[in-house]
């Protein structure tokens, strides 16, 4: 099954906080705050790391109760009912997870055209930020393991660069004499400390970035809390020693000031010369880099539950097959990082740009902390709540003096947003009008639960072909899996009792029409057979339940049609292990989808729609494996197919039915492969020799080259001739007119029916580049149609 594995322990979990709080904040923000208070930026940093610690109490509590991911918008949708205020925290978090990553990679980009890049050569502001952000994307998207381990590599290289410029400025000065020089530049600014402080907020916000990773984390009850306080503690040390370092520059504050994100430069240069320069440019770039790739994993956490919970495209939840992350969520990640780069560094920076709006780091900043303390606000208030509505929960970690310390944070968050740029805070409300007027014009999506907990399990006895029963050891059966799925509410649980996880080849075959499940059942144990030892077939039925009906009205006729469906097949000899489901679900396709997703089903075998089109559609589009539809098969003489038909053709389709196909041809199946040349406008001559070059050279095959009106046409009819089914893939030209399957396919399927030929569909999972591909195939046969 395409899951989640928790593979991240406490030394990632605390890198991830530590490497998130170490960054462009205090890289950029030392010199502006050294500049504006002096010695006195300790006490901005401290106050706002003691602000961050209050609700970052909070998260804690949470974080021990819910080890999902998701951070404060899991435990916000735990506590609250209200879709809208659920989606504005989540869009909020993932706008604020999103900025804070395009301030990171910004301030980068800064360093980069100060140090790195020689001046005069014309790279515009953002290049490196949004071709980083690309970088770091693909990243996350390969594994969540592999950034894990690149996390703690690039967090404790600036840790060390760090501690050695501290080191530096200590040496530079004597430990005494800076220390007394920092006790001198203490400044009575109390405007500009809270100022520095809600800025600085943002070097603070990494400790959320562990929580919203909890589904990644080994024992997250444990570890989170755990890494947050550490994290949290470690970081602040760390900032006052590097302000302590800051004061004592030999640099004019004046120059200090002037230089801004890139000071820490500077200063370095003054205290460890062109070496200490160098180290803190690597640092700094270490740091970024870092911490960017803590908040991509955070922000793609956010939008894989939103997706799951109805509040984002559904997309956003799925998990690719073989990386295991949430591939569609990194994806939207990445490009708003990139988006946000463009807009506020490259479109509308601080000088220059278009037109008369000027943005700019600053206006980022607070952007990004907007979206970021606005939901912190929400998560204390969320506690105090929670501790109301569910008095009896058992709370590993308990926040002490609860009400008082959230509704402490609560003002301290607010307070904070008061000290913001404005310009930042009037973006960030703007488009956060935008999204949530967007999100109540669509109307959301139901729950994943909503949509598949209302399932009716029951797993039947396994069956061979000797008519002999097995229960599968551990796996309930009969009633007891219906009253185990009804009091879990949980169809992954279901699922779960239908088919214990086993890594056997699976064929998840959903039956609509009862009377005709022989006849998929053996047609599905026939194919299995061919492709694997020991196979499973899992056998389900969906009784459709509209939105707003309770599910207890439909529950006793989804029990009484799974029952037919048992008794259909007590009398069928079926040479596989089989088992047998009956789902409520508000979704058909979905719940086909999902329940192969659940089981790890390497193949799903369903009828050609005679009515519901958009269920063929959502399972074709969206299936996690390959799919296969039937039609006209009956049920005698499917033990074993004698003689099997192709196309001639050519896509991602056809070829994994090729495949398939040979494993028949091993077992000793004759294949004809059949190429039509149409003589009107009812399709296009295909490639046979590709087709046969594709098998094994010792397989029984016959190629055929037809003259037909069509090229429907001229298959069915070939097939005919030759007896049993035909076999073709899903075409490429679905996208062009309103087929089900594809022009020729519904084609076939229409004259099959009229002279009683078998017909097997093929279609593969389509990823973005096979849809798009979909989309230009109508040009390029037009083009090589021409030429």
């Amino acid at each position: 099954m395409a899951e989640h594995t928790r593979t991240l322990g406490f030394r990632v979990a605390f890198a991830l906080g530590l490497g998130t709080m170490i960054a462009a904040g205090i890289f950029s923000l030392s010199g502006t705050a050294v500049a504006v208070v002096g010695s006195s930026a300790v006490i901005s940093f401290v106050l706002a790391a003691v602000i961050a610690g209050i609700t970052a109490a909070s998260y804690s509590e949470f974080a021990s109760i819910y080890s999902e991911n998701g951070g404060g918008y899991l435990f916000s949708s735990r506590t609250f009912d209200d879709d809208r205020l659920l989606f504005a925290v989540g869009a909020s978090l993932f706008m604020g997870y999103c900025a804070t990553t395009a301030f990171y990679l910004a301030t980068m980009g800064e360093w980069f055209h100060q140090f790195i890049i020689p001046h005069g050569i014309p790279i515009p502001h953002g290049t490196v930020a949004i071709t980083t952000a690309v970088l770091l994307g693909y990243l996350n998207a390969q594994g969540t393991e592999e950034s894990g381990t690149f996390q703690v590599l690039v967090t404790a290289a600036k840790v060390a660069v760090l501690l050695v410029f501290i080191g530096g400025a200590f040496a530079f000065e004597g430990p005494t004499a800076a220390v007394g020089t920092f006790a001198t530049e203490f400044k009575t600014n109390v405007g500009g400390i809270v100022s520095i402080a809600a800025v600085a907020f943002i070097t603070f916000f990494g400790f959320s970035a562990i929580a919203a990773s909890a589904g990644e984390i080994i024992e997250p009850r444990r570890v989170v809390p755990k890494a947050i306080g550490a994290s949290i503690l470690t970081v602040t040390v760390l900032y006052i020693f590097v302000i302590v370092a800051m004061v004592n520059s030999p640099i004019p504050a004046e120059v200090v000031a002037r230089q801004g994100e890139t000071a820490m430069g500077k200063v370095a240069a003054a205290f460890l010369g062109s070496f200490g320069k160098w180290l803190i440019v690597a640092g700094a770039v270490f740091s970024m880099v870092s911490a960017s790739n803590a908040s991509i994993l955070a922000a793609s956490g956010i939008g894989s539950l939103m997706g799951r919970q109805g509040q984002a495209p559904r997309r956003f939840n799925r998990i690719h097959p073989e990386y295991g992350t949430p591939f569609w969520s990194v994806t939207a990640v990445t490009a708003t990082i990139s988006l946000l780069v463009l807009v506020f560094m490259s479109l509308f920076p601080a000088e220059g740009g278009v037109g008369f709006l000027h943005l700019g780091l600053d206006a980022l900043t607070g952007f990004a902390n907007l979206n970021l303390l606005g939901p912190l606000a929400v998560v204390n208030v969320a506690l105090i709540v929670s501790r109301r509505r569910f008095p009896d929960m058992n709370r590993p970690l308990e926040v002490p003096f609860s009400p008082w310390v959230p509704i402490l944070g609560v003002v301290a968050n607010l307070a904070l947003i008061t000290n913001l740029p404005p310009l930042g805070i009037a973006i960030g409300v703007a488009v956060e009008v935008v999204l949530v007027g967007a999100y109540l014009a669509w109307g959301g999506a139901p729950d994943v639960e909503e949509l598949t907990k209302e399932a009716v399990a029951r797993q039947q006895p396994v069956r061979t072909s000797g008519g002999e029963a097995m229960n599968r050891p551990g796996a309930p059966t009969g009633a007891e899996a219906t009253d185990e799925a009804s009091e879990t509410g949980d169809a992954s649980s279901a699922s779960a009792s239908a088919a214990d996880a086993d890594d056997r080849f699976r064929i998840l075959v959903p039956v609509a029409r009862i009377n005709r499940a022989p006849v998929h059942v053996k047609l599905a144990a026939t194919l299995a057979n061919a492709a694997a030892e020991n196979p499973i077939l899992q056998v389900v039925n969906v009784t459709h339940i509209p939105d707003q009906t309770p599910y207890e009205m439909v529950q006793e006729d989804a029990e009484k049609r799974a029952e037919r469906l048992v008794e259909r097949l007590e009398d069928v000899d079926v040479d596989t292990e089989y088992t047998v489901e009956g789902h409520i679900s508000r979704d058909i396709g979905f719940d086909i989808n999902q329940t192969a997703r659940n089981d790890d089903a390497d193949l799903i075998l369903m009828g050609y729609p005679e009515d519901h089109y958009e269920v063929t559609e959502t399972v074709e589009y969206d299936a996690p494996c390959d799919v296969l539809f039937t039609q006209g098969f009956e049920a005698e003489d499917l033990d074993r197919l004698e003689t099997i038909t192709i196309g001639a053709g050519g896509g991602p389709h056809h070829d994994s039915m090729v495949a398939l196909v040979g494993a028949f041809g091993e077992a000793g199946t004759a294949i004809h492969v059949v190429n039509v040349t149409p003589a009107g406008a009812g399709g296009t001559p295909e490639d046979a020799q590709r087709t046969l070059d594709a098998f094994a050279a010792d397989l029984s095959i016959e190629s055929h080259e037809v003259e037909a009106d069509t090229v429907a046409e001229g298959l069915v009819d070939t097939a005919a001739e030759n007896g049993g089914p035909l076999f073709i893939g899903a075409s490429r030209t679905r996208l062009l007119k309103r087929w089900v399957l594809g022009s020729t396919p519904d084609r076939v399927i229409e004259r099959a029916n009229d002279l009683g030929v078998p017909v097997v569909v093929y279609a593969k999972p389509t990823g973005l580049r096979d849809r798009l591909s979909e989309a230009l195939f109508p040009v390029s046969r037009y083009v090589r149609k021409v030429f």
